[in-house]
């Protein structure tokens, strides 16, 4: 049947067509909410994705430098027990006692912490400063202008960053 058999056809036709409009229109709506929906969860789990991405990098990253600072503790307190030893060293060769195969062991535990990263500090005169001298003894004369470091009593240690033994000092301030 074609629309001029129907009775009333252009009344009926334009409501029927009216109505298909409004089904397609839905339809699509349907159609783009769906694709909405989709679209938003996609989003969501893409955003959980990087933000455990970005958990686990930062987990690496701290346990890498945990890992590394142990590493680190670990050595300076190795290096802690062995400043006496160092301290004697110093104190034989000062007195004129390293003589023969004592001397070459002492140069070579002198080489071995060198190329650890022990570093020996502490010269007089320089000026004070509370971070890596422990002052034992003061002075005062006119001769200074700010407190200063006159005589070194016992060196300091340094590993990396870190002090392991304050430079023992005899201190002289300005009157």
């Amino acid at each position: 049947m074609t629309q001029s058999n129907l009775p009333d056809s252009g009344i009926e036709s334009q409501e029927v067509e009216a109505e298909l409009g409004e089904a397609l229109e839905n339809a699509v709506n349907v159609e783009e909410s769906a694709g909405d929906v989709v679209e938003d969860v996609a989003a969501v789990l893409i955003a959980d994705l990087q933000r455990l991405q970005a958990d686990y990098a930062n987990y690496r990253k701290r346990v890498e430098r945990d890992r590394t600072l142990s590493h680190e503790i670990a050595i300076a307190s190795v290096l802690i027990e062995m400043l006496p030893v160092l301290d004697d060293l110093d104190r034989a060769q000062e007195h004129g006692e390293l003589s023969g195969g004592f001397k070459s062991i002492a140069d070579q535990i002198t080489a071995i912490t060198s190329r650890v990263g022990i570093i020996k500090y502490g010269e007089a005169p320089s000026p004070f400063d509370p971070n890596i001298h422990e002052a034992l003894m003061h002075e005062t004369s006119s001769q200074v202008t700010e407190t200063t470091v006159t005589k070194v009593l016992q060196p300091g240690y340094k590993y990396k960053d870190r002090i392991l033994r304050a430079a023992r000092v005899l201190v002289t301030d300005p009157e």
